[in-house]
């Protein structure tokens, strides 16, 4: 079988994203902070995860930089992941594929979990991709372009 090549240096975004933090318990972890999950002891209890394995993953989301590690909020001599800002920038990413597997992934009549807005108690608006000038976009209306240092290739 062919060695799997990293994708950490692909020019594709997406590809780089999913070689950071698109293994399932890296987006679970990250998903437990978003609900104020801090300690090493919560996220364990939360995902059922062997401790070798969420060490792993936390020690890999604090090196990527979307956790820090700081004293416990309570004076306690436990450590907390906080999530920075890189880290609550995923929310986004987050929220589209909660919205998905909510859409597709559930029968009719089935149990699932539902984010709400904490200021109404309301389901959140579907998450949509518009233009800078405010137009709803499909993937027909979109094309890749290469671009070095932001700027674009001729």
């Amino acid at each position: 079988m062919a060695k799997q090549e990293s994708l950490r240096t692909s020019e594709c975004p997406v590809a780089r994203t999913l070689e950071s933090i698109g293994e399932r318990w890296c987006l679970m972890i990250i998903r437990e902070a978003f609900d104020d999950v801090r300690r090493f002891s919560e996220f364990q209890k939360n995902l059922g995860l062997a401790k070798n394995i969420l060490a792993s993953r936390l020690k890999h989301l604090v090196e990527l930089g979307l956790f820090e590690i700081c004293p416990a909020s309570d004076g306690s001599a436990y450590k907390e992941y906080i999530l920075t800002e890189r880290g609550r920038s995923v929310f986004p990413i987050v929220v589209a594929m909660r919205q998905w597997g909510e859409r597709y992934m559930f029968e009719e009549g089935e149990t699932h979990s539902v984010l709400l807005d904490n200021v109404n108690g309301e389901p959140l608006q579907p998450l949509e991709v518009y233009s800078l000038q405010g137009h709803k976009l499909e993937p027909a209306d979109c094309y890749r372009q290469r671009v070095i240092s932001g700027k674009k290739q001729e």
